[in-house]
Protein backbone atom coordinates (compact mmCIF):
# COMPACT_ATOMS: atom_id res chain seq x y z
CA UNK A 1 0.00 0.00 0.00
CA UNK A 2 2.54 1.99 1.08
CA UNK A 3 4.38 1.74 -2.38
CA UNK A 4 1.45 2.34 -4.20
CA UNK A 5 0.95 5.81 -2.42
CA UNK A 6 4.51 6.85 -3.03
CA UNK A 7 4.18 6.17 -6.68
CA UNK A 8 0.84 7.82 -6.99
CA UNK A 9 2.90 11.08 -5.34
CA UNK A 10 5.59 10.71 -7.40
CA UNK A 11 3.76 10.61 -10.87
CA UNK A 12 1.38 13.41 -9.57
CA UNK A 13 4.33 15.82 -8.95
CA UNK A 14 6.11 14.79 -12.32
CA UNK A 15 3.08 16.03 -13.84
CA UNK A 16 2.79 18.38 -12.30
CA UNK A 17 6.51 20.09 -12.77
CA UNK A 18 5.81 18.71 -16.62
CA UNK A 19 6.25 20.63 -19.57
CA UNK A 20 7.09 20.52 -23.61
CA UNK A 21 9.74 22.47 -25.40
CA UNK A 22 8.36 23.34 -28.59
CA UNK A 23 10.22 26.03 -31.61
CA UNK A 24 8.69 27.78 -34.13
CA UNK A 25 8.75 25.16 -36.18
CA UNK A 26 6.40 22.91 -34.10
CA UNK A 27 3.42 26.72 -34.37
CA UNK A 28 3.96 26.14 -38.27
CA UNK A 29 1.53 23.46 -38.38
CA UNK A 30 -1.52 25.42 -39.28
CA UNK A 31 -2.74 26.59 -41.99
CA UNK A 32 -4.85 29.65 -42.97
CA UNK A 33 -7.54 30.58 -45.38
CA UNK A 34 -9.40 33.84 -45.72
CA UNK A 35 -12.53 34.67 -43.50
CA UNK A 36 -15.37 37.29 -43.34
CA UNK A 37 -15.81 39.02 -40.39
CA UNK A 38 -19.40 40.53 -40.40
CA UNK A 39 -18.77 42.61 -37.22
CA UNK A 40 -15.39 44.52 -38.33
CA UNK A 41 -16.80 44.10 -42.42
CA UNK A 42 -13.55 42.45 -42.74
CA UNK A 43 -11.58 39.22 -44.06
CA UNK A 44 -9.36 37.88 -41.46
CA UNK A 45 -6.91 35.12 -41.71
CA UNK A 46 -9.01 32.37 -39.88
CA UNK A 47 -6.14 29.30 -38.34
CA UNK A 48 -7.01 25.75 -39.10
CA UNK A 49 -4.73 24.27 -36.64
CA UNK A 50 -2.95 21.21 -37.37
CA UNK A 51 -2.90 17.71 -35.35
CA UNK A 52 0.41 18.34 -33.91
CA UNK A 53 -0.71 21.57 -32.15
CA UNK A 54 -4.15 20.46 -31.62
CA UNK A 55 -2.15 18.52 -29.23
CA UNK A 56 -0.53 21.50 -27.18
CA UNK A 57 -3.66 23.03 -26.79
CA UNK A 58 -3.96 23.24 -22.62
CA UNK A 59 -0.38 22.20 -22.14
CA UNK A 60 2.58 23.54 -20.38
CA UNK A 61 5.12 24.87 -23.08
CA UNK A 62 8.49 26.49 -23.35
CA UNK A 63 9.23 28.62 -26.17
CA UNK A 64 12.24 31.02 -27.06
CA UNK A 65 11.92 34.55 -28.88
CA UNK A 66 12.80 37.89 -29.14
CA UNK A 67 10.12 40.06 -26.54
CA UNK A 68 8.76 43.11 -28.22
CA UNK A 69 6.59 45.11 -25.55
CA UNK A 70 3.83 46.94 -27.78
CA UNK A 71 2.21 48.62 -24.79
CA UNK A 72 3.65 48.07 -21.68
CA UNK A 73 1.54 50.34 -20.08
CA UNK A 74 -1.53 48.16 -21.47
CA UNK A 75 0.16 44.91 -20.61
CA UNK A 76 0.44 44.00 -24.92
CA UNK A 77 3.25 41.97 -24.97
CA UNK A 78 4.02 39.60 -27.97
CA UNK A 79 6.69 36.62 -27.87
CA UNK A 80 7.98 36.53 -31.70
CA UNK A 81 10.07 34.47 -33.49
CA UNK A 82 11.95 37.25 -35.58
CA UNK A 83 13.27 40.56 -34.06
CA UNK A 84 10.79 43.71 -34.41
CA UNK A 85 12.11 44.90 -37.48
CA UNK A 86 11.40 41.54 -39.15
CA UNK A 87 8.06 40.82 -37.43
CA UNK A 88 4.74 39.47 -38.46
CA UNK A 89 3.46 43.65 -38.13
CA UNK A 90 6.26 44.54 -40.30
CA UNK A 91 4.83 42.41 -42.75
CA UNK A 92 8.20 39.67 -42.52
CA UNK A 93 6.19 37.08 -41.71
CA UNK A 94 3.23 34.89 -41.02
CA UNK A 95 0.67 35.16 -37.35
CA UNK A 96 2.07 31.73 -36.63
CA UNK A 97 5.27 33.64 -35.98
CA UNK A 98 3.69 35.76 -33.06
CA UNK A 99 2.41 34.29 -29.58
CA UNK A 100 0.12 36.62 -27.38
CA UNK A 101 1.68 36.97 -23.93
CA UNK A 102 -0.73 37.05 -20.93
CA UNK A 103 1.89 37.97 -18.08
CA UNK A 104 2.03 37.14 -14.27
CA UNK A 105 1.19 40.84 -12.78
CA UNK A 106 4.52 40.45 -11.39
CA UNK A 107 6.97 40.51 -14.48
CA UNK A 108 9.89 42.41 -15.21
CA UNK A 109 10.32 44.92 -17.44
CA UNK A 110 11.54 44.08 -20.59
CA UNK A 111 13.19 45.48 -23.43
CA UNK A 112 12.20 45.45 -26.93
CA UNK A 113 13.97 42.01 -29.32
CA UNK A 114 15.50 40.71 -25.74
CA UNK A 115 15.76 37.01 -26.20
CA UNK A 116 13.39 35.13 -23.53
CA UNK A 117 12.60 31.62 -22.90
CA UNK A 118 9.09 32.02 -21.51
CA UNK A 119 6.81 29.36 -19.63
CA UNK A 120 2.67 29.20 -19.62
CA UNK A 121 -0.27 27.30 -20.71
CA UNK A 122 -0.49 27.44 -24.48
CA UNK A 123 -3.94 28.31 -26.19
CA UNK A 124 -5.05 28.06 -29.82
CA UNK A 125 -7.02 30.81 -30.67
CA UNK A 126 -9.96 31.09 -33.77
CA UNK A 127 -12.73 33.36 -33.78
CA UNK A 128 -11.37 36.14 -31.45
CA UNK A 129 -10.03 38.76 -33.53
CA UNK A 130 -8.92 41.16 -31.05
CA UNK A 131 -5.79 38.47 -29.87
CA UNK A 132 -3.50 36.27 -31.57
CA UNK A 133 -4.20 33.04 -32.52
CA UNK A 134 -1.53 31.53 -29.58
CA UNK A 135 -1.59 32.45 -26.49
CA UNK A 136 0.54 31.78 -23.79
CA UNK A 137 -1.21 32.28 -20.35
CA UNK A 138 0.30 32.69 -17.15
CA UNK A 139 3.33 33.32 -19.19
CA UNK A 140 6.72 33.96 -17.04
CA UNK A 141 10.27 34.14 -17.72
CA UNK A 142 11.99 30.71 -17.62
CA UNK A 143 15.12 30.25 -15.91
CA UNK A 144 15.36 26.58 -16.02
CA UNK A 145 14.80 26.98 -11.84
CA UNK A 146 11.96 24.01 -10.65
CA UNK A 147 12.58 25.95 -7.43
CA UNK A 148 11.31 29.49 -8.24
CA UNK A 149 8.91 29.07 -10.88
Amino acid sequence: MRKLLFLLLFFACTQAFAQTEITWKTLENVRFSRKYFEEIDEYLYYPHFGKAVQKLEGQVVLIEGYMLPLDPEEDIFILSRNPFAACYFCGASGPESIIELMLNPDHPPFEMDQVLMMKGILRLNQDDYNHCNYILEAAEVWTGDTQTQ
